[in-house]
């Protein structure tokens, strides 16, 4: 282990007893005034639907419900970094939050950690400190996985970061999706990416699986709504 991942890890270990579930996060009374930010990087945007909604678009537009006063926030930066995020999210979520009376954080993060040799301590040490510091001021935090590459070489490296990235929503209570794990040898999955400009975002198809995952993984029981 590099001087970088030990003290990584160290200051993760250091953390743990201060971190607040986002479970205990509280709910008003009535119709609900609820600001949701999305944040990530291009997966996150939703880079390459041909249809403008990738997996958040759709996952919104399944999430209206007459229980919420719903506004929502793509904020998915194509190319960023868990340490481009972790250095953004608070202030770009701010603004979108003024006057909600409900705030609900949702993050993934982690394909450009791998792209560009962050190493798997520090990756896993920026998510956690995003969690940590949203889940101890209040904000409700919801993460969502890694997706798997048509390079099979990747694959192993994507997987142990996702593995890493569970154990950290786990250790906090916080809600986490596995995409790696369900989309890996997922023929339609795997068919999209392929016929894709860059082989690397999916079309309307694959972003479609992704928010499937996303809402038969606990997304109407963290957001308190009835299906």
């Amino acid at each position: 282990m590099t001087d970088d991942e030990t003290a990584a890890a160290a200051a993760e270990t250091h953390h743990e007893p201060q971190f607040t579930p986002s479970a205990e996060f509280n709910v008003a009374e009535g119709r609900r005034d609820v600001g949701l930010c999305f944040v990530g990087s291009s997966m996150t945007a939703g880079y390459g639907d041909p249809k403008g909604l990738g997996w958040v678009g759709r996952v919104v537009s399944r999430t209206q419900h007459p229980d919420l006063d719903l506004t929502a926030y793509n904020l998915g930066v194509r190319g960023d970094t868990s340490a481009g995020v972790m250095a953004r999210w608070r202030s770009e979520t701010a603004l979108r939050w003024v006057n909600r009376t409900e705030r609900r954080l949702v993050v993934s993060v982690g394909a450009n950690d791998i792209a560009t040799g962050v190493s798997l301590a520090r990756s896993r040490l920026n998510l956690a400190n995003i969690l940590d510091e949203a889940t101890t001021s209040g904000i409700a935090v919801f993460c969502v996985g890694l997706t798997p590459s048509l390079e099979t070489e990747w694959n192993p490296r994507i997987e142990a970061l996702a593995e890493a990235q569970a154990d950290v929503c786990a250790r906090r209570g916080v809600a986490y999706v596995d995409c790696f794990t369900p989309l890996v040898g997922h023929e339609q999955w795997l068919s999209d990416v392929n016929a894709s400009p860059d082989r690397v975002h999916p079309g309307q198809a694959g972003y479609g699986l992704i928010a499937w995952l996303v809402l038969h993984n606990g997304w109407n029981d963290w957001m308190r709504i009835s299906s």
